[in-house]
């Protein structure tokens, strides 16, 4: 049951958006969901992970590599996404920072089903330490929609801080985008945690250059 109410929650969107409107950066402000927790000792308690696919993204911004066999590799070429084939994974020479540059260059990382299996042995555990293990593209994938799909998605993971900042729009979405994807995010959350509300401390939702807006 969630303990957010819908006033609430479209009050704190409108502050949100007000506050862009009134200092209009150059470029298009993100919206962040800050979430604090509580009653969680990350070094004894399980730490959760989960990723969830909001309903009014994606975010431009996010940058996807494709680790692509021949036909993939033309089919991102084709359509304007970064890719890398067998041999220039190979010329990395599991150079391990190389491979740490690979890994902060993009967001996410699109693999080839033929290709995923082998990254291990070309790359090292570099990707996988950075929490970008490839996702598994097939040939019946469109590459272009599948890139989007992996935008719209957010990652919750519970490392050694007891505190959580995810991605869930931007401020020329309206309040209603806004408010669907903060309302999905927070109850998938929620649903993550052990003693799910109890575990909530607050939440915050913020732009970019923005103040803090309280929620709960």
């Amino acid at each position: 049951m969630s303990k957010l109410t819908g006033d609430t929650l479209r009050e704190t969107i409108k502050g949100v958006l007000d506050t862009a409107k009134e200092n209009d950066r150059k470029f298009t402000e993100t919206v962040e969901l800050q979430i604090g927790l509580k009653n969680y000792d990350p070094s004894r308690d399980k730490r959760f992970s989960g990723t969830v696919r909001l309903p009014n993204m994606p975010r431009p911004n996010r940058k996807i590599c494709v680790l692509g066999d021949q036909q993939h590799c033309d089919e991102a070429q084709a359509a304007g996404i970064p890719f890398m084939g067998v041999e220039d994974l190979k010329k990395l020479n599991k150079n391990k920072k190389a491979i740490k540059k690979l890994a902060q260059k993009y967001d996410m990382f699109l693999a080839s089903d033929s290709l995923i299996k082998q990254i291990p042995r070309l790359l090292g555990p570099g990707l996988n330490k950075a929490g970008k293990f490839p996702t598994l593209l097939t040939h019946s994938d469109n590459i272009v929609v599948k890139c989007d799909e992996l935008k719209s998605q957010i990652k919750f993971q519970l490392k050694k801080a007891l505190c959580l900042g995810v991605a869930i729009g931007h401020v020329k979405m309206t309040e209603a985008q806004l408010f669907a994807n903060i309302n999905l995010a927070v109850n998938f959350l929620v649903s993550l945690l052990k003693k799910n509300w109890q575990n909530v401390k607050s939440l915050t939702v913020k732009s970019t250059m923005g103040k803090p807006h309280r929620l709960y």
